[in-house]
């Protein structure tokens, strides 16, 4: 990849050779993308069918997630090259490339994904996509490419091992409520871990029903020193969560990725904390509540949950627990089941005391945090303050304004 370095030395911003034609064509580009993107999928798999064996979910190119996250950060890179020349967005990059590193994506696949993508604009554009346009595009490409491979380097070089994915071997398996099931694994070999950060997570390989490996990222809870542990709910339309609920078996063992993520707590802010979630999305929040509770039981938190019903809610005890031994803590929540919960229905952060100053972070369905968040810049929370994780794709990418307003 030493022709990408150069290129990268050479070129850090836009030039403005292809500034006015990016500007020009943003539009049309960000509007077809969508469009251009499955094309783009269709013939690299086709040409590289290896990378749906561990590496792309079947389940996000079928249910097009995958190509409207890959639309949305290209789209949003451009963007932020137009109107802040002199930087990049670092929020985005750093998101995509922990998930990137999570999957093992190494630095040549990089012009695979460029000569099929770029096949698949020319196509979609035909006399539109003039030498001009697509050397413009080219350059956005990869700008963005070259930046993400400087950080995945970064990212793999903090790691304990020099593998992308580990053996681990099960050693619990437990229901933890309705449909949710706590997983605990141990090392299966004499691989050095790498020590997790609260809030993040791993990618877990599975072998499905035609012998493909399959890729899927889950928040790692508090366990016992030198295991990980996750908490999955089974999605019956899903390929990776049914296995793992019904037939992996205590004592099989799985690939289990080191520790990525960036959602994590900053040591540095001392301030009041919000977490907010919805479902399964609680994980993150009890692994901050397991650290705020050994590390910082004076903080003052407020934890914001909404969930189907009590036996649908995953680790309430715990959470309550954690709750009970913070004096400056406090759980609100939001149940559809009749006569339970502090509130019926949906989230209404109007409903709870805001902190002054407090950081937000949430993990949810992207429906359930775009409301939040809409719900807490309207009471006056800077946007900047409200952070988020999101399993899977990122579409929040295709949304880039209500990411930035109040910013």
């Amino acid at each position: 990849m030493a022709s990408v370095t150069c290129r990268r030395e050479e070129a850090a911003t836009l030039s403005e050779k292809s500034r006015p034609v990016v500007e020009a064509t943003i539009g049309i580009i960000a509007e077809r993308i969508p469009n251009i993107t499955p094309v783009f999928y269709k013939s690299m798999f086709e040409a590289r069918p290896d990378l749906l064996d561990g590496m792309f979910s079947r389940a996000n190119q079928k249910n097009g997630t995958q190509p409207q996250a890959l639309a949305g950060s290209i789209a949003m890179f451009a963007s932020h090259l137009l109107n802040h020349p002199d930087s990049y967005p670092d929020e985005v990059l750093s998101r995509v490339a922990h998930k990137h590193a999570s999957l093992g994506l190494l630095p040549e696949e990089y012009p695979t994904v460029h000569e099929h993508l770029f096949g698949a604009i020319a196509a979609d554009l035909g006399d539109a996509a003039t030498p001009e346009v697509v050397a413009a595009w080219d350059e956005v490409y990869w700008l963005m490419a070259d930046a993400l491979i400087k950080i995945e380097k970064g990212l793999y070089s903090q790691q304990a091992n020099d593998v992308m994915f580990a053996p681990f071997r099960l050693i619990s398996k437990e229901p933890v409520a309705e449909g949710v099931v706590a997983f605990e694994f141990e090392p299966a070999d004499d691989t050095p871990m790498t020590p997790s950060v609260a809030g993040q997570y791993i990618s877990i390989q599975v072998v499905v029903m035609d012998g493909l490996r399959q890729p899927r990222q889950f928040t790692l809870v508090p366990s016992d020193p030198g295991h990980r542990r996750i908490v999955v709910r089974e999605d019956p339309e899903g390929e990776v969560s049914p296995i793992l609920h019904e037939d992996i078996a205590v004592g099989d063992v799985l690939e289990i990725s080191n520790p990525y993520g960036d959602v994590t707590l900053d040591p540095d802010f001392h301030g009041p904390l919000v977490l907010v979630s919805a479902g399964i999305g609680i994980t993150p929040v009890v692994a901050f509540l397991d650290q705020l509770a050994r590390e910082d039981p004076e903080r003052e938190v407020l934890v914001l949950h909404a969930d189907r019903s009590e036996a649908a809610w995953p680790g309430r005890e715990l959470v309550r627990d954690y709750v009970s031994r913070m004096p400056n803590a406090k759980l609100v929540s939001w149940l559809a089941a009749p006569g339970e919960g502090d509130f019926a229905g949906h989230m209404d952060v109007s409903q709870a005391e805001i902190p002054e100053g407090a950081e937000v972070f949430m993990c949810g369905p992207l429906a359930f945090m775009q409301s939040v968040r809409s719900q807490l810049v309207s009471g006056g929370v800077p946007g900047r303050s409200i952070h988020y994780e999101i399993f899977g794709p990122d579409l929040w990418m295709l949304h880039d304004e209500a990411r930035t307003a109040n910013a």
